[in-house]
Formats: C-alpha cells, sequence, structure tokens
C-alpha cells in the first residue's frame, strides 16, 4: 500500500487552509508539511497497525498482519488450517481421562470467541459429554499428540501484533 497520495492529500488540503489565512502562511504551511512528512507516515501506520489489531481480535483463530516493506506497508492475511487442531476419537463415548485419586484439580478461566465456544458445545454435546471434559480431552489430546511429534525448524519468521 502506497502512503504517498495520502500524504499528499494532506499537503493539499494544509495548504489550501493556510492560503486561505493568506500568502505569507500558505508559503509556511508548504515548508511545515515537507518537515513533518515522516510523522505522517509514521502516524498513518501507527493508524493500519490499529486497524489490523482490531481485524484480528474479530477473525481469531485467523490474523490480519502489517508488514513493511522499503517505505511502503502490506497486508498479511493469515487464515487457520483447514483441519482441526486435533482429531476427535471415533468412539462416540470414549473413556474419561484417568485421574488420579491424589491429584489436585485446578481451575482456570477460559475466555474464547463466541464462534468457537458455539463449535466447542456443539462437539461436547454430539460426545454426550459436558464442555469442561470435552476440553480437558482436547487439551490432553493435543499435548500427548505434540509430545509424539518433533517441533518443526520454522526458520526466522515473526508474527504478533504491532502497537
Amino acid at each position: 500500500m502506497d502512503l504517498t497520495p495520502f500524504v499528499d492529500n494532506l499537503r493539499r488540503e494544509l495548504a489550501m487552509a493556510a492560503e486561505a489565512i493568506g500568502e505569507d502562511a500558505g508559503t509556511l504551511a508548504q515548508r511545515l508539511t515537507t518537515q513533518v512528512e515522516s510523522a505522517t507516515r509514521l502516524t498513518l501506520l501507527e493508524a493500519l497497525s490499529a486497524a489490523a489489531s482490531e481485524i484480528t481480535r474479530d477473525l481469531a483463530p485467523g490474523s490480519v498482519d502489517v508488514r513493511l516493506r522499503g517505505r511502503d506497508p502490506e497486508f498479511v492475511v493469515l487464515t487457520p488450517p483447514a483441519e482441526p487442531a486435533f482429531q476427535e476419537r471415533p468412539d462416540p463415548t470414549p473413556p474419561p481421562p484417568p485421574v488420579d485419586d491424589d491429584s489436585a484439580m485446578t481451575r482456570i478461566n477460559l475466555r474464547l470467541p463466541e464462534h468457537l465456544k458455539l463449535r466447542v458445545e456443539e462437539a461436547a454435546g454430539k460426545t454426550g459429554i459436558s464442555v469442561n471434559a470435552w476440553l480437558v480431552r482436547a487439551a490432553s489430546a493435543a499435548l500427548d499428540a505434540g509430545a509424539r511429534q518433533p517441533t518443526p525448524n520454522v526458520g526466522q519468521r515473526y508474527t504478533g501484533w504491532v502497537r
């Protein structure tokens, strides 16, 4: 995305507003806008980053990143993988996870996007168990699968939000 048209438009608008005051003000405005071009670009980049963060919050588990190539930002939309993060067991009534009599239970608060919460409730209902039991099984399956497979070397890649 080329920011130059936006910076030029701001420069023209300021020049027109200053010339309405007088010719000297127009000359001063032209000199000032030339000096604040980098600050204008930085402010536009901050606005784009804030917009990408807001979109990412609504797009979860996907995301939108703003990357800077030279002087121009570009948007990169990352969509979640098509296959589920873990495979459900084909048996509709799988055995509950083993619980030691001496093991302590811990309570956590889990915040999920509304669309993901609905999918979790639907999956738990299909298997005939509570949402909590389904989440425990999902976490166990994901951790067990991760322990069996080595983590691939992804290389140097950075993801996240910019503020």
